[in-house]
């Protein structure tokens, strides 16, 4: 199969339409129906099922969805890579959403200037959903994710901090005097839920999340999988939206937030309540108290990157920020160790 091929399929597979992919695509429909038939029949199956009024994927057209992603992903990251390789001042590109790091980056990047192997760092913001994208495409050497939410296939990792969670609500907020809530006493008001990405049918049952779970190991863009509210917020306002630095989140209302500072307005307005990591204090404004959530899910930060990197430079930004993150999880009193079963020899995958 020629790569043309498989874009032509994926884009027809993200939009389910021959139409609205020819427009994507910049070319007339009736060449990409036909480029689609040919694949068929030379792959002997059936990709696409055009017997009703929409266009679906077959189970076979899904299996090739999946494995074209990564075709193109691996394409489109060998092509990112070899031009990087060949600049005359190279750099290792770091890529986390804002407050996205634990608060750990700041001495990372001043430990690390002193290491022999350090290369000069840039550091990309961006959305949840763009992290692992811009590693998968080449584009960021390293990014700061966040497990369980984030889908890690492909990358080798080092856990840095684990956190705790806490609501973000209005001063005024019945909650706000208390030392600590549960998840339960969040029930009364409109809260962000997430499909959970361990059980099989994620779309039964909502729950509070800090973090939205990546869809699939591909990502085409910031689109992020099934937000949704359910269980007692079904009947209430229907919200739903990214905790801080997500790319896009809508309520019934009409209002549209697309950032931490859009969901901060949000949870002022008194809209919603956000449940995000503990780190994420520092980015609330002064009008809103954050309350930890005793029951949350623990969010652990990690540092992600390809498997089979052989990049000192790397290694070395790995060494230093596993370094500076037992140094400032001891620091917190009462803090698990993160890292404490997993970070024997894991940095040297990159040596």
């Amino acid at each position: 199969m020629e790569t043309r091929e498989l874009a032509y399929f994926a884009a027809v597979a993200e939009e389910l339409h021959f139409g609205r992919a020819a427009a994507r695509l910049g070319i007339a429909q009736p060449p990409l129906s036909r480029a689609i038939q040919k694949l068929e029949r030379r792959l002997g199956v059936t990709l696409f099922d055009r017997s009703g009024r929409r266009v679906a994927l077959t189970p076979a057209g899904e299996v090739l969805a999946r494995e074209a992603a990564k075709a193109l992903d691996a394409v489109a990251a060998a092509e990112h890579r070899t031009r990087r390789a060949g600049r005359t001042e190279p750099r290792l590109v770091v890529a986390l959403k804002p407050g996205g790091d634990g608060a750990l980056l700041p001495d990372i990047l001043a430990a690390y200037q002193s290491c022999p192997d350090a290369l000069p760092v840039e550091v990309v913001l961006c959305g949840v959903a763009e992290r692992a994208r811009l590693l998968r495409d080449g584009t960021a050497d390293v990014a700061f994710l966040h497990r369980p939410w984030e889908d890690m296939t492909g990358f080798d990792t080092e856990p840095l901090l684990v956190e705790g969670g806490v609501a973000v609500v209005p001063a005024r907020h019945p909650l706000a005097g208390r030392p600590f809530v549960h998840l339960a006493d969040l029930d009364a008001d409109p809260t962000p839920r997430w499909p959970d990405p361990r059980t099989p049918n994620p779309g039964a049952s909502g729950r509070h999340a800090s973090e939205p779970h990546v869809s699939g190991p591909h990502v085409s863009g910031p689109h992020v999988s099934g937000p949704h509210v359910s269980g007692p917020h079904a009947s209430g306002p229907q919200v739903a939206s990214k905790s801080l630095g997500g790319s896009e989140s809508h309520v019934a209302a009409g209002l549209r937030a697309g950032d931490a500072a859009q969901i901060m307005q949000l949870v002022a307005l008194g809209r919603l309540i956000a449940v995000v990591p503990e780190s994420a204090k520092e980015q609330v404004r002064r009008d809103l108290v954050c309350v930890p959530v005793v029951d949350a899910a623990p969010t652990t930060v990690v540092l992600a990157w390809p498997e089979q990197t052989r990049s000192a430079a790397l290694a070395a930004f790995v060494r230093t920020a596993a370094d500076i993150a037992k140094v400032a999880t001891a620091s917190i009193a009462g803090a698990d160790v993160a890292g404490d079963t997993e970070d024997s020899g894991r940095w040297d995958r990159t040596g």
